[in-house]
């Protein structure tokens, strides 16, 4: 979204254009196409769901022609990743390329190996340690249960992104909260997982048996490949 004279404006298509995406099924095959997209533009020009849609569509609350809303359903299937991948922005990963961006962006390193060696936050260790048995929280309750807030430890967001953008968590789905009486209220709010609960430690682990770098090659190699007119320094500032 470019800010205009403090205004958003959408860097979208005409209603007619014939590349536009009308539904999150055509969304979800063209991430599965192209390998991976963000959510929003930025410095690629043409590399975002907002560049493919209709500027009127997002934020207008039907499912069935919202954008914003599509991230939902598609983060619910589970045909797909989701989370803040790009850059600290949203945006999605097919299956086939999610092996290769968890092995660059991890270095390697599942988790606990990671904090053996002493290379993860202690702030990312709370939230790590909450998915010790596979399970799935909303984000407020991982917020309360990892001790951030008043009077404990900074930056659940900031945590939580890096978390994301290592591909140790994705977004699972969008859920109401429930009450003592089981009832759902309240907005859909983002529940979390591990992408091995989700897509199982086979899929995700499978890119280890090469370096992390040619990983690293291999999204690079492929955005380049779909935007070769886009400079190199946009490519590392999007997949950084």
């Amino acid at each position: 979204m470019a800010d205009e004279i403090g205004e958003w404006v959408a860097r979208a298509l005409r209603y007619d254009a014939p590349e536009r995406i009308k539904t999150a099924d055509e969304l979800t095959a063209l991430v599965k196409k192209n390998g991976f997209l963000p959510l929003f533009a930025n410095g690629v020009e043409g590399f975002s769901v907002e560049e493919r849609t209709f500027a009127f569509d997002w934020w207008c609350g039907d499912p069935d022609r919202d954008p914003w809303e599509w991230r939902k359903t598609l983060a619910e299937g589970g045909e797909v990743a989701y989370g803040k991948f790009f850059a600290g922005k949203a945006g999605f990963i097919s299956l086939d390329l999610l092996p290769f961006f968890a092995n660059w962006r991890r270095d390697g390193y599942d988790f606990d190996a990671l904090w053996s060696d002493g290379k993860a936050d202690r702030r990312e260790k709370l939230i790590m340690d909450l998915f010790g048995d596979g399970g799935e929280l909303y984000s407020n309750e991982m917020k309360r249960l990892a001790g951030f807030g008043k009077g404990g430890a900074k930056n659940f967001e900031g945590t939580l992104t890096a978390l994301q953008h290592r591909l140790y968590l994705t977004v699972r789905d969008f859920r109401q909260r429930v009450n003592r009486a089981g009832e759902p209220y309240g907005w859909p709010i983002a529940v979390y997982s591990t992408p091995e609960r989700r897509w199982g430690r086979e899929l995700i682990s499978s890119a280890y048996s090469e370096p992390p770098e040619a990983s690293r090659e291999r999204v690079f190699a492929r955005l380049r490949e779909l935007y070769p007119a886009a400079d190199e320094k946009s490519v590392k500032e999007i997949l950084k």
